[in-house]
């Protein structure tokens, strides 16, 4: 989907498809089943479930432009975080619940994110352009503050004491929310105010003027794109099934659900980040990729925190040893990546290496 000129007709009937599909499944209280009908139906909810997430960008994408840089990135990481936390507790506080869901699906979302869409949109870069340029202090303050949330969230719970396992007390929970909220806070603060300047580079496409997309679809995109959220947080207990007996059926790791949810919520920013890349623009699609793994942890994990606290349900955070060992390595591969100022197609290699190594241990641990 494209933001310019008229709105796509696919940006408002997936909604629309969206709300009829729950109407009538809660009608029939629909339950899935691993029948021929029941995929023929899991696969119809799948596609408008896709179709919805593209929309729902779709119109982030018409506000952000109205609103410029790095506002329009925000708008977008916000819309696209909004549909991450709906999944992750549907899923998680479903029937069969999934204490680690969120630990998963947060851990899947930086190494897809830091690994796999960094990777490709440098990989692609270079092929285009050899090399690329980006704004150094704007990825030193993306990572600096993934670094640190990254390591009280998903490290630190297997270090504590004052609870067995990987997982936090009710106290130390509490602080990590305050914590991390606050820090993510700042952080906006420094993107969207006093230091705008460290996260927009002016490239050769600055010349041509951006097209506008015209009032009358900036005003249906509005109110589409809380109608597109809210039929994707409908459709995620249904979706949730699906997961379930797929996962059932091909004998999959726990984690599989997490990695399901994070591929599903990033595809659409990815498609975009990686359009960037081609267009010369890697500072967007860093832009994109690094605030999604932000916004991620900065808001994912509280959400869920104060939900698991209220319902009273155990929350997972902890990795295991070996996850601890790859998001180290994504740590320290990015500190030299995003050093320079400048990519090559090597860089964007090495990454996807690492990425590669996470889906295929994931799968044979």
């Amino acid at each position: 989907m494209s933001a310019h000129g008229p709105m796509p007709r696919t940006a408002w009937i997936f909604p629309a498809l969206a709300l009829a599909l729950f109407a009538a499944a809660t009608g029939v209280g629909w339950v899935f089943s691993p029948s021929l009908s029941g995929w023929l139906l899991a696969a119809i909810l799948l596609a408008i479930l896709f179709g919805t997430v593209f929309a729902a960008v779709h119109h982030a994408e018409v506000i952000a432009e109205e609103v410029g840089e790095p506002f329009g990135t925000l708008v977008l990481t916000l819309a696209v975080t909004i549909i991450e936390v709906a999944l992750i507790a549907t899923i998680m506080l479903g029937d069969k619940p999934q204490p680690a869901l969120a630990r998963d699906t947060v851990f899947a979302v930086v190494m897809i994110v830091c690994n796999g869409l960094v990777g490709l949109c440098i990989f692609i870069g270079g092929l285009h352009y050899r090399e690329q340029d980006f704004q150094v202090s704007g990825a030193n303050l993306y990572l600096s503050v993934l670094f640190v949330l990254a390591t009280i969230t998903l490290i630190m719970p297997n270090y504590t004491l004052s609870a067995p396992g990987p997982v936090y007390s009710a106290t130390q929970l509490g602080f990590v929310d305050i914590v991390t909220l606050a820090l993510y806070g700042v952080f906006l603060y420094i993107q969207t105010m006093r230091h705008r300047d460290y996260f927009v580079v002016e490239s050769a496409n600055d010349a041509e003027a951006p097209k506008k997309s015209s009032r009358v679809v900036l005003a249906l995109s509005i109110p589409l794109l809380l109608v597109s959220l809210l039929a994707v947080v409908l459709l995620s207990k249904k979706f949730s099934l699906v997961i379930d007996a797929t996962a059932a059926m091909i004998g999959a790791p726990p984690a599989f659900a997490g990695l399901v949810v994070a591929l599903l919520i990033l595809m659409p920013e990815g498609v975009a980040a990686v359009s960037a890349a081609r267009n010369n623009d890697l500072q967007k699609s860093i832009n994109l990729a690094l605030g999604s793994s932000l916004a991620t942890i900065g808001l994912t994990i509280p959400a869920v925190g104060i939900a698991t606290y209220l319902l009273d349900k155990e929350l997972v955070l902890g990795l295991s040893a070996q996850s601890t060992v790859l998001l180290l390595l994504t740590f320290l591969l990015s500190m030299l990546t995003f050093g320079t100022g400048r990519t090559n197609i090597l860089f964007g290699l090495v990454h996807l290496v690492v990425f590669a190594v996470f889906l295929f241990l994931e799968f044979v641990p």
